[in-house]
């Protein structure tokens, strides 16, 4: 699909840090946040697989990750490139949600983001923001746009690029660690639970916003 990239399962991490290694995770980090049009990067789940294959546990990563390389690199690409996605966002951000027909970049999935970033505050949101599919990708543009002032983005970009890297990495690596041999059997379980909490606030919002509208109507 031009413009985008299809959503990525668990399959598919695993496929990019097999065939790429450290390279592509970093690669994927980067431009998750930093190209608002790439959608779908699997940022979670490669981050807590690529820290199990750390552990030297399992078998569906073939290459050796690592964790020195992983936990120093992981956090400094995801913070590059959301500093790219509020540079944008200040240089080009308007003209990117003037398509009314656009399914993720619209006018009214803007004025979302703005009344989300005015009810919980530029730091809380970026902060949040990271652990949350869709809105990881469009938040740092849309900072931007709000004309977020840039020692403030960088400190919450900072402090949720470390939060938000280092706890999957190290989760996926101790979890290896301690499952040994066994852990592979609880991959998939374990990641679709990290898909379903990272939805949940996107959902819940949802269902806020249907419930209020039909309230007032």
């Amino acid at each position: 699909m031009p413009g985008t990239i299809g959503l990525m399962n668990i399959w598919t991490a695993q496929g990019a840090i097999n065939t790429f290694g450290l390279a592509g995770i970093y690669a994927i980090l980067f431009l998750e946040t930093g190209l608002p049009l790439v959608l779908g990067l699997p940022g979670d789940s490669l981050l807590f697989i690529a820290g199990v294959a750390a552990s030297g546990t399992g078998t569906a990563i073939h290459l050796k990750i690592s964790m020195a390389a992983l936990a120093i690199g992981a956090p400094v690409f995801a913070i590059a490139g959301s500093q790219l996605g509020h540079w944008l966002g200040i240089k080009y951000g308007i003209k990117l949600f003037q398509k009314e027909d656009s399914k993720y970049f619209n006018p009214a999935r803007l004025r979302t983001m703005e009344k989300w970033m005015a009810k919980y505050g530029y730091g809380k949101m970026i902060f949040l923001g990271r652990f949350i599919p869709v809105v990881r990708h469009l938040v740092n543009p849309v900072a931007g746009i709000l004309e977020m002032p840039h020692k403030k983005f960088f400190f919450w970009n900072v402090i949720s690029a470390l939060v938000w890297t280092e706890g999957f990495i190290w989760g996926g690596y101790w979890i290896g660690e301690s499952l040994k041999g066994s852990v592979d059997q609880y991959i998939v379980p374990i990641v679709a639970v990290i898909v379903i909490v990272s939805v949940a606030p996107i959902a819940w919002e949802v269902i806020k916003e249907w419930r209020t509208r039909k309230h007032l109507s």
